[in-house]
């Protein structure tokens, strides 16, 4: 299994930044899929989340700012970030899993990716 994110970079606050995730290896449709963040210093935790019957999370910190969506005929998932904040920096990870309630607390997850990096100067 692979999860290839992309899309990270150095944008000021106030831009806007779409994150990208290709999957293969798995069968795409059937997972649930998320964006987690990790800081300097900071547990890694989820951000947005879609399940494969397309609900949807956020974490307080990005709701309003950021949307997640998912494409099953080209297994990916995608994170707009809008009005981004210095605080939004991280490296953010593409994550894959069967359970919704696992998937969204970072506990025992299925499949994780390489994560990509996001700054956001102030």
């Amino acid at each position: 299994v692979q999860l290839q994110a992309s899309g990270g970079g150095l944008v000021q606050a106030g831009d806007s930044l779409t994150l990208s995730c290709a999957a293969s290896g798995l069968a795409f449709s059937t997972y649930n899929m998320a964006w987690f963040r990790q800081s300097p210093g900071m547990e890694r935790r989820a951000v947005a989340a879609i399940a494969s019957g397309g609900t949807t999370f956020y974490a307080n910190s990005v709701k309003g700012r950021f949307t997640i969506s998912r494409d099953n005929a080209k297994n990916s998932i995608s994170l707009q970030m809008d009005n981004v904040k210095p605080e939004d920096t991280a490296t953010y990870y593409c994550v894959a899993d069967r359970g919704w309630a696992s998937l969204i607390a970072g506990a025992g997850i299925d499949y994780w990716g390489k994560g990509t990096l996001v700054t956001v100067s102030s």
